[in-house]
């Protein structure tokens, strides 16, 4: 028996505008998303979503912002099917929801998609343990998520075409999609340090600190300076990347100079923290501050709501589905795609407590 594909709201509305191609509706170009969303019975951004989904399928093609979209040749062969595998950074990414999103998107447009059964932390974030896995299990295509330097340029020198989500991919010659962090962390550091802090504390992935610091870290640390605090390794911890290491981490700062602020990577992170502070009768805001660098759907049922480093998914989707439609078609794909972040203050921040 073959694989059941549950199709998605978008994809039924993508596949209905494109039978109506078909059949003639309309010849050149379609309705805009507003038009086509009265037509349908659908909201805006639904439409919208689908007209971007036949865009990444070459059915429709983009004229600028405000002018409808153009219709491709119909009868054109579609691009051959590819066997792409994603590679989660951890076990726990296959569950987000835009990672199920992805996948299953690329299996609306033909391609044969699965999940590594190695995460880059079960393989140690090890080169060498990586190039052996991904030679065990070839395909057509990678998607790598979160990928170290020395990874991420290893995948660069082989022959199949790789897309690199996060990580470490800057300045290194990958298709990818990047989310710029930088103006949303610094805002975070400004609004703390006016509210009194100095010490404050970001704890990274290992990845993020060596060999060296990211441009984000980078940017953290630099804005600490200018505005008269000198950095060191209290700022940019180093620890060892698991559930030990974070509580150690937590143990060794806050049994010395407990910081009045903190920068946590991943929302999971986050959780741990919170309890680990809870334990000690240390509460946000009123002890410490606390900004989770991610997004999660769970922070806003949470009172008060955790401030946070909000990104929008969508684009990261959508330009995966791009990547995978040009390199079908046998182009050599090295666009990278910046998403721009936004902090949401929350109320997890207060005044620097007064010791």
């Amino acid at each position: 028996m073959g694989q059941l594909i549950f199709m998605s709201k978008i994809e039924q509305v993508a596949a209905h505008l494109r039978e109506e191609m078909v059949r003639g509706r309309w010849s050149k170009e379609v309705p805009g998303r507003e038009e086509l969303a009265t037509q349908l019975g659908v909201n805006s951004k639904t439409a919208e979503s689908a007209l971007r989904l036949l865009e990444s399928k070459g059915v429709l093609i983009a004229q600028g912002a405000g002018r409808r979209r153009k219709i491709a040749n119909l009868n054109s062969s579609a691009p051959p099917a590819l066997r792409i595998t994603l590679m989660p950074y951890e076990q726990s990414d296959r569950f987000d929801s835009y990672y199920v999103e992805t996948l299953h998107q690329l299996s609306a447009l033909g391609h044969i998609t699965t999940f590594a059964e190695k995460s880059l932390q079960d393989l140690g974030m090890d080169v060498k343990r990586v190039a052996s896995f991904v030679k065990s299990n070839p395909a057509d295509a990678w998607i790598v998520t979160s990928g170290s330097k020395g990874i991420l340029e290893w995948f660069t020198a082989q022959n199949f075409p790789t897309f690199a989500k996060f990580g470490r991919c800057r300045e290194i010659p990958i298709s990818g999609v990047l989310i710029n962090k930088i103006p949303a962390v610094t805002e975070a550091v400004r609004k703390l340090i006016a509210l009194g802090h100095r010490r404050i504390v970001m704890l990274e992935r290992t990845e993020r600190r060596k060999p060296h610091p990211g441009m984000l870290e980078r940017a953290f640390l630099d804005e600490l300076e200018r505005n008269g605090i000198k950095t060191g390794a209290y700022h940019l911890p180093d620890w060892d990347d698991n559930i030990g290491g974070f509580y150690r981490c937590l143990d060794s700062l806050f049994n010395t100079t407990p910081p009045t602020a903190l920068f946590i990577s991943e929302s999971y992170q986050m959780v741990a923290a919170q309890q680990y502070l809870a334990r000690k009768g240390i509460m946000a805001p009123e002890d410490i501050s606390l900004i989770c660098q991610d997004p999660s759907s769970a922070f806003s049922w949470c009172v008060p709501e955790i401030s946070h480093i909000y990104w929008d998914s969508k684009p990261v989707v959508t330009s995966i589905l791009q990547w995978a439609n040009r390199i079908a078609r046998g182009k050599n794909d090295r666009k990278k795609n910046v998403i721009l972040a936004e902090f949401i203050e929350g109320g997890t921040i207060g005044p620097a407590p007064k010791f």
